[in-house]
C-alpha cells in the first residue's frame, strides 16, 4: 500500500509534461531553430547565436543584434489502450503553449562581445481525465526559465571562445489521485509549487578554417533543480486523513554537449549537428513531506534511472536573394526513458522533427523569420507496475515567429 501510493506521488510532481524531444528538453527556442529542426548552433550568427552558440558573437555583424520571437506549440491528445481491460483506457488532453524568448548581442568592445538570452529550454504538461490515467497525473506543469548573460572572446579571425552563467528559475505543480482498482484506496494529492532560483553555466567555442566553414561545440552544465511549494492532500490509506504541509524535490535540467558543422556552397548552407543530453543524472524520485506522517505514507525515493540521449539534426538554408533565406530540417531523437518506468507522466518515445522556414529582411536593419516544425513520435508498448498497454498517436506542432532588429 504504501510502496503504491508513494510512486504515484514521486512521478506526478517530477516528471514533466510530454515535450517534443528527448525526455522534456525543448530545443528550439528561436524562429530560426525552428526553421531548421534544432539545426542552428554553427550556422548561428544573429542575436539568437547568445543561447546557441555564444562563441559565434565573435563573428556577428559589429552593431547591437536584438530578436523576440513567440513560439505557438500544440501537443495531440495521446491514446492509451490498455491490454488487460478497456476500462483503463484514456486519451490525454490537447495541450497549447505561446513561449516567448529573446535574444541581445552587443557591438564589439575590444574584441569582446556581450549576450543575453532569455528561454524556456525545459517544460511543458500533461493531463489526463480518465479514471486510470488520472490516479498518476489528472494534471502537472514543469515551468523551467533560463537567464544566460554570456561573453564571448574573438582570438582571431579564425576562433572565437565564450562563457556565461545560467540563472534558472522553475516550479512545478500537479494533481492527481482517485480510487485504485486494485485495492481500493482513495486519494487526493494537489501540489502547488513556487518558484525557485538555481545557478549553472555555459561553454562554448567556434572555428573556422576559411570564410565558408564552422565548427562549433558547446556545453550546458547539469543544474539541479530545487523544487518546493506547498501540499494539500487526502487519503484513507490508513483511516481518513488530510494533510495541509510543505514539500520539496530535486529534478535534473541535465547538461547538453553539442558538436556542429557548417559549410555554405555560394548561396547553400549546410549544418550537420549531435548533441547529447546527459538524462543519467536523473537516477531517482525522492519528493520530501514536511508532515511526517504525510512522509511515512508516502513512502522513500523511486529508482528513475533515465539514459543518457542523442540526436542527429541536419538543416540547409538558401538564400534565394537578397531579401529571402528558405529554410529545412530534419532530426532524429532518442527518448531516455527505460520500459520499467514510463508511464502517463511522460509516455515518451523515439522522435522525428521536420521543419520548414524562412527569413524576409524587412531592411537593412529588420527581419522577420518563420519556422514550422512537426514532431512525431513513435508508439509505445509497455509493461510495468504503472501501465501495461500502448500508447499512440502522440505529435507536436511548433509555429515560431521572430523579429530581428540591429542598431
Amino acid at each position: 500500500m504504501k510502496k503504491s501510493i508513494s510512486l504515484l506521488a514521486l512521478a506526478s510532481i517530477l516528471a514533466a509534461g510530454t515535450a517534443y524531444g528527448s525526455g522534456y528538453r525543448i530545443p528550439e527556442q528561436s524562429a530560426d531553430s525552428v526553421a531548421k529542426a534544432g539545426a542552428h548552433i554553427a550556422s548561428s550568427t544573429g542575436a539568437d547565436s547568445s543561447y546557441y552558440n555564444p562563441a559565434n558573437m565573435g563573428f556577428a555583424d559589429d552593431a547591437w543584434l536584438t530578436e523576440i520571437d513567440l513560439t505557438y506549440i500544440h501537443l495531440t491528445s495521446i491514446d492509451y489502450t490498455d491490454a488487460r481491460t478497456p476500462a483503463f483506457n484514456g486519451s490525454s488532453e490537447k495541450e497549447n503553449f505561446l513561449l516567448p524568448t529573446f535574444f541581445v548581442v552587443s557591438p564589439d568592445y575590444n574584441n569582446f562581445r556581450f549576450g543575453l538570452s532569455f528561454t524556456a529550454p525545459y517544460g511543458l504538461a500533461k493531463q489526463w481525465k480518465d479514471p486510470y490515467p488520472a490516479l498518476f497525473a489528472r494534471k502537472f506543469e514543469l515551468e523551467v526559465f533560463d537567464l544566460n548573460p554570456s561573453v564571448a572572446y574573438k582570438v582571431n579571425d579564425y576562433f572565437s571562445l565564450a562563457g556565461g552563467v545560467r540563472m534558472i528559475v522553475s516550479t512545478a505543480q500537479a494533481q492527481f489521485g482517485g480510487t485504485r482498482p486494485d485495492n481500493g484506496v482513495t486519494y487526493d494529492v494537489n501540489l502547488d509549487g513556487d518558484y525557485g532560483v538555481d545557478w549553472g553555466w555555459n561553454l562554448a567555442l567556434a572555428l573556422k578554417p576559411n570564410e565558408n566553414s564552422n565548427i562549433s561545440a558547446t556545453y550546458r552544465s547539469n543544474v539541479t533543480l530545487n523544487l518546493s511549494g506547498d501540499v494539500a492532500a487526502s487519503t484513507n490509506a490508513m483511516g481518513p486523513m488530510s494533510f495541509v504541509t510543505g514539500g520539496d524535490a530535486e529534478l535534473p535540467a541535465p547538461a547538453v554537449f553539442t558538436l556542429a558543422g557548417a559549410y555554405t556552397w555560394n548561396d547553400l548552407t549546410i549544418e550537420l549537428v549531435w548533441d547529447r543530453t546527459f538524462w543519467s543524472e536523473y537516477e531517482e524520485l525522492d519528493l520530501n513531506y514536511d508532515d511526517p506522517t504525510l512522509e511515512a505514507i508516502l513512502g522513500p525515493a523511486q529508482p528513475r534511472d533515465w539514459d543518457d540521449t542523442d540526436a542527429f539534426r541536419v538543416s540547409a538554408a538558401y538564400d534565394f536573394n537578397d531579401a529571402f533565406t528558405g529554410m529545412l530540417g530534419f532530426a532524429l531523437d532518442s527518448n531516455p526513458v527505460p520500459n520499467e518506468t514510463v508511464g502517463f507522466q511522460l509516455p515518451d518515445s523515439d522522435v522525428m522533427l521536420f521543419s520548414i522556414g524562412g527569413r524576409y529582411n524587412i531592411n537593412e536593419r529588420s527581419s522577420f523569420g518563420l519556422g514550422v516544425l512537426y514532431d512525431y513520435k513513435d508508439s509505445r508498448t509497455v509493461n510495468n507496475r504503472e501501465a501495461v498497454g500502448e500508447f499512440e498517436n502522440a505529435a507536436a506542432l511548433l509555429i515560431s515567429a521572430g523579429f530581428s532588429y540591429k542598431f
